[in-house]
């Protein structure tokens, strides 16, 4: 029986330390990215223009029932094609974080839209009817009444989203990305696949510590921006 060596995990956690920027830099790109992607996409499903309203429905349906390792190998594999054919661009050299970022924008834009979509029409309709009839207008409504109030409505969805790509984007390592887990899966096969369980342990304690201070820094977001009702005796 082969034996569970927690000496190794210790040992291993700042090997795999070293690949955290890796998996930031992705993160950070595609929540960027994806963000604005979303809030286009998000506003297309209230446009005026019927096919805009059904291209931003049908991407959202589309993306949101692609698995995201399938986004990963069509991105990867299918855009470098794609971009040829219609553009004469040549992709192929392209790195691995950039196929990534790409992909995982592509699905980040379709989750985080419907969180939009939903803070948006949470917002009371009465406070856009009293602000135009204040005398503001339809945009100062959006950029000063309705958007700071949705965006405290979809913080808590946001940061779960924020998780769940985390997660999502661990899949990289499929098309060689070497970030968290595709640095593990490098040190396992230095080691010829010796000590896996234990690699795969240190891994996912970093993934761990990533998500809570994650949680911690949404939530201090939410107790800061989101008004706490006094409890009445």
């Amino acid at each position: 029986m082969v034996r569970y060596d927690w000496s190794k995990v210790w040992q291993t956690i700042p090997q795999l330390t070293g690949y955290i920027p890796k998996t930031l830099l992705v993160m950070g790109l595609t929540v960027l990215f994806g963000t604005l992607l979303g809030f286009l996409v998000s506003w297309g499903t209230f446009a005026p223009q019927r096919m805009i309203r059904r291209w931003a429905e049908g991407y959202i349906f589309i993306l949101r029932c692609t698995p995201p390792i399938v986004l990963l190998f069509l991105v990867f594999y299918g855009l470098p094609k794609f971009l040829f054919w219609w553009l004469g661009i040549r992709s192929e050299e392209w790195s691995r974080t950039t196929f990534t970022v790409i992909a995982m924008t592509l699905l980040f834009a379709a989750m985080i839209s419907k969180v939009f979509v939903s803070a948006y029409l949470a917002v009371p309709k009465g406070q856009t009817e009293a602000s135009l009839s204040v005398g503001l207008s339809q945009n100062q409504t959006f950029r000063r009444i309705i958007l700071p109030q949705a965006f405290r409505i979809a913080l808590p969805n946001f940061s779960t989203a924020l998780l769940n790509l985390m997660k999502d984007a661990a899949l990289a390592y499929t098309i060689g990305l070497v970030d968290i887990l595709g640095g593990a899966n490098l040190l396992i096969s230095q080691n010829f696949g010796n000590h896996s369980l234990e690699v795969y342990s240190a891994a996912a304690f970093i993934y761990w510590g990533m998500a809570l201070l994650l949680a911690i820094a949404t939530q201090g977001l939410e107790l800061i921006l989101v008004p706490q009702r006094k409890e009445t005796a």
